[in-house]
């Protein structure tokens, strides 16, 4: 077994899409840790703002097996992949770490690099695994939180019902 963490991101309809790709993952991987749902303004281009979040859960498959199912929600839930790399998303999964597996693929980079850059994804991150310790710089996600510059973007936990 395996403790995978995904950042799961919207921004198209973004309420109905954070919802279908939580099912997707729990008839996926089954047992699902979820961190609350932020929203946070788009990063790289000018869009509507997404609703982020960080959810962990244990597998029994190898580190391509789990990333091309995180690719396969995406496909099954609208994700455009024509246009440019930073746009609007229906649904976008990444695959944040994997153990503490480093890995440094053309197609897959771990653990991925996002998480000591944005704030939608250290925070949630922090918040479902504080103690963990980032293998390549070796503090954990809540000291990591901790030393944040804060003011970079504007980020906030929001009232979100889980089915």
């Amino acid at each position: 077994m395996a403790r995978i963490y995904i950042s799961l991101g919207s921004n198209i309809e973004r309420e109905l899409n954070t919802r279908e790709g939580i099912k997707a993952l729990r008839e996926r991987f089954g047992e699902l840790k979820l961190s609350a749902v932020y929203e946070s303004e788009a990063v790289g281009f000018n869009g509507d703002a997404f609703y982020n979040m960080v959810i962990a859960c244990d597998v029994d498959e190898d580190v391509h097996s789990a990333n091309q199912g995180l690719r396969d929600i995406e496909d099954a839930n609208g994700r455009e992949r024509t246009g440019p790399k930073f746009s609007s998303r229906t649904l976008d999964l990444d695959l944040l770490l994997y153990d503490d597996l480093v890995l440094k693929e053309d197609s897959l980079k771990l653990p991925r690099e996002e998480i000591l850059h944005n704030a939608f994804v250290l925070w949630p991150l922090a918040e479902v695994a504080p103690d963990l310790v980032h293998p390549e710089v070796g503090k954990s996600y809540a000291e990591l939180w901790q030393a944040f510059d804060k003011t970079k973007e504007n980020l906030q936990p929001i009232e979100f019902e889980f089915e």
